[in-house]
């Protein structure tokens, strides 16, 4: 490939994007024949067809898909480190995106962005609240939040705040009327307000002593697939739930809900900020991160 191919091949990428010539020399303040040249003389130099054209479509050809393959991260890292390195002579600016599950969304990563964005107000941050497992890659996200276990080997993963611990509360009219759980067992002749997943699948509540760990499968009449919904619940009397901790401390010290089986409930590691391994990081994120490290 000569050198003054180089210029074409962030073209061609662009016309590939935009399944357009017109649509690409918009973006790039050229002209549609310009673009097409370039294009043209690319092709030439490389001795393939990168692009099929027809009246009305662009689209690329085997030999251009591979190429644009190979092409989009070294041109995202080349844009990154021209990012990188103007960042620090100018205010802070993007949008970061950010798959979160709701419970962490509440607890933690939205006042850790409501923060920064007050310190930074260049910087628009996007947070969407989604339970299910995501490709936040294939998706778009710049960074997600998850517990450690549920992280792919390849991602690079920060503390988003201290452990947590789980709560099984209920309501103090509903134990008056059923009685206090004094073991995990007792549990199965109790009515539970259960948690549906995103897949599908019911939550077994998780509980430990003493290194010994317990899955209970709990039945009751009330099945939701949101923590908000079954705090509500257990606070209107409709049975046990199991929380995070952090989400029913106010009503625990109001007495709205009363704790049960606390020692089944030990700290286990917190939710982590996690995103691509990536030599060069967009500026916006880094200082994110770094904020997340400071908090």
């Amino acid at each position: 490939m000569r050198r003054a191919d180089l210029p074409a091949l962030s073209l061609f990428a662009a016309v590939a994007a935009r399944r357009s010539f017109r649509g690409a020399a918009r973006d790039l303040g050229l002209s549609v024949s310009a673009v097409s040249h370039a294009i043209n003389g690319l092709e030439a130099s490389l001795g393939v067809r990168l692009l099929a054209r027809t009246t009305r479509s662009v689209a690329p050809t085997e030999a251009g898909q591979r190429l644009l393959d190979g092409l989009e991260p070294a041109l995202a890292a080349i844009a990154d480190a021209v990012e990188a390195a103007t960042a620090a002579e100018r205010r802070l600016t993007g949008t970061l995106r950010i798959s979160v599950p709701r419970s962490a969304a509440e607890m933690l990563l939205v006042p850790l962005a409501v923060a920064f964005t007050r310190a930074h107000p260049g910087v628009e941050i996007e947070i969407r609240a989604q339970d299910g497992f995501r490709d936040i890659v294939a998706e778009g996200f710049d960074a997600g939040v998850r517990f450690a276990e549920s992280l792919d080997q390849d991602m690079i993963a920060v503390p988003l705040g201290p452990p947590q611990r789980g709560a099984i509360v209920a309501a103090p009219d509903y134990l008056a009327r059923h009685g206090t759980p004094a073991d995990p067992q007792d549990l199965h002749r109790h009515v539970c307000v259960r948690r549906r997943f995103p897949s599908g699948g019911l939550y077994l509540w998780e509980l430990e002593k003493d290194g010994i760990a317990q899955s209970i499968p709990v039945t009751g009449t009330l099945v939701l697939d949101d923590d908000g919904l079954v705090a509500e619940a257990a606070r209107g009397g409709a049975g046990l739930a199991y929380l995070f901790e952090a989400q029913v401390a106010a009503d625990i010290a109001a007495g709205r809900l009363i704790r049960v089986l606390d020692a089944w409930c030990p700290p286990f590691p917190g939710f982590f900020l996690y995103y691509p391994s990536r030599r060069l990081m967009r500026p916006v994120l880094r200082s994110f991160v770094d904020h997340v490290r400071g908090r």
